[in-house]
């Protein structure tokens, strides 16, 4: 056969950021983007079935992108998606049932709908529920010992602790729990042949939101008939300029909270002890000394980034790193890439339980900088917290396996083999 040129490598590299396979390969992965970060960090990738866009690799530019919110827009494509589901997704805009989340509106709509739900996402008013993080970790672990000595991780804690937590917040009932995940895996997993709704086609996904729409909009009714004084009453009753939110607009914020703030932090954790397990030595460092676990918990976040990238528009003709893109072309952000840059990170493929500084940007940056940041490193350190005193050894007891996607995603399957005080 023939070699393959550097040019086709290069197109090879792009193409793979659009293949949700890509993602369960972490080798392959992490090849093509140094591939790109190296030879070319601002690429133009045309991949089969999905419309053109340009791929961002480097850590400075993504940054200085996500600083000018002005001139790189959320709308009308914040999502690499097929050409087939931005299709069907611009219809549904059309009709008024799109998601209209933090993630899909740009400035003057923004700000005003962050600033919701924003208090309750500060640390100040996120360490009152320290004491609550730390009982949900403790039943959690609780249920690992008692599938002992063998478990699925990701299923049995990595999945189901953030979610509760996640919704304790929004005060939903634990009867709305096992549902609730179901949908999230859905919606995040609808590229992947096990965890997505029917074939993972445009209409199967859009089925998806409706669900979640439905459901959502029946606790948007129930909050504003009977307000309880949680997220979800805060939401529900909020005015913008003096009126109450559609109720489009408030069921797209739950979702939101419910999915992006559950599925993100269950990836972290599943992926954070695969970490550990493959680094013994980072695992043995981290239990002698647990003043670490703040940092590890970055180190986590950094190594896992379970969002896999967001589009960016441009609002007019502009150069990234000297490349012309016009008015109207997308970007795709790779925070993977940005997270193993190395002229940000000294050794970026070395897991390092103690690494300072690390400008890892798993959260992004600037105005849409991830609400629920600071929520997701208390719940991945207040689990580790409860896991690691408590655990007398732990290995793989089979393949891991992660889920195929474009977006967020993560392990969705770690089988392990452990012992538990």
């Amino acid at each position: 056969m023939p070699a393959t040129t550097p040019t086709q490598a290069l197109t090879q590299a792009g193409q793979a950021l659009a293949d949700p396979a890509t993602y369960t390969d972490e080798h392959h992965l992490h090849s093509a983007l140094t591939l790109l970060r190296h030879h070319a960090p601002v690429h133009h990738v045309t991949a089969p079935g999905y419309n053109p866009f340009w791929a961002i690799t480097r850590h400075a530019d993504i940054l200085a992108i996500e600083r000018d919110h002005t001139l790189w827009l959320n709308a009308p494509r914040p999502v690499l998606r097929t050409a087939a589901l931005d299709q069907a997704l611009h219809t549904r805009r059309t009709q008024g049932k799109a998601l209209a989340t933090l993630v899909h509106l740009d400035h003057p709509h923004h700000r005003p709908l962050r600033a919701i739900a924003a208090d309750w996402f500060r640390p100040a008013t996120l360490r009152t529920l320290d004491t609550r993080l730390r009982h949900l970790a403790r039943r959690h672990i609780d249920t690992m010992a008692e599938h002992g000595p063998a478990c699925d991780f990701a299923r049995t804690v990595a999945a189901p602790y953030p979610l509760h937590a996640i919704l304790t917040l929004l005060g939903l009932p634990e009867s709305d729990f096992d549902r609730m995940l179901h949908l999230t895996q859905q919606l995040f997993g609808h590229d992947d042949d096990e965890t997505g709704r029917g074939t993972g086609t445009p209409h199967d996904h859009t089925s998806v939101l409706e669900d979640l729409f439905a459901h959502f909009h029946d606790l948007t009714a129930r909050r504003r008939a009977h307000p309880t004084g949680d997220l979800a009453s805060r939401i529900a009753n909020a005015r913008i300029d003096g009126r109450l939110l559609d109720d489009n607009t408030a069921a797209s914020y739950y979702i939101l909270i419910a999915t992006a703030g559950h599925d993100t932090t269950s990836s972290t954790i599943a992926g954070g002890l695969h970490a550990l397990i493959t680094h013994p030595g980072q695992l043995r460092r981290l239990r002698e000394d647990p003043a670490l676990l703040p940092a590890a918990t970055e180190e986590m976040i950094r190594w896992v980034t379970p969002v896999k990238a967001f589009m960016r528009t441009a609002a007019a003709d502009t150069r990234v790193r000297g490349v012309p893109i016009r008015a109207g072309e997308s970007v795709l952000l790779s925070y993977p890439s940005a997270n193993r840059d190395e002229d940000v990170f000294d050794e970026p493929f070395r897991f390092d339980a103690g690494r300072r500084p690390n400008r890892q940007l798993a959260f992004g940056f600037g105005a849409h900088f991830c609400l629920g940041a600071a929520l997701a490193r208390m719940e991945v350190t207040a689990l580790f917290a409860e896991l690691l005193p408590r655990l007398a050894g732990i290995e793989l007891d089979g393949e891991p396996a992660w889920t195929a996607t474009t977006f967020v995603g993560g392990l969705k399957r770690l089988p392990v083999r452990y012992s538990l005080t």
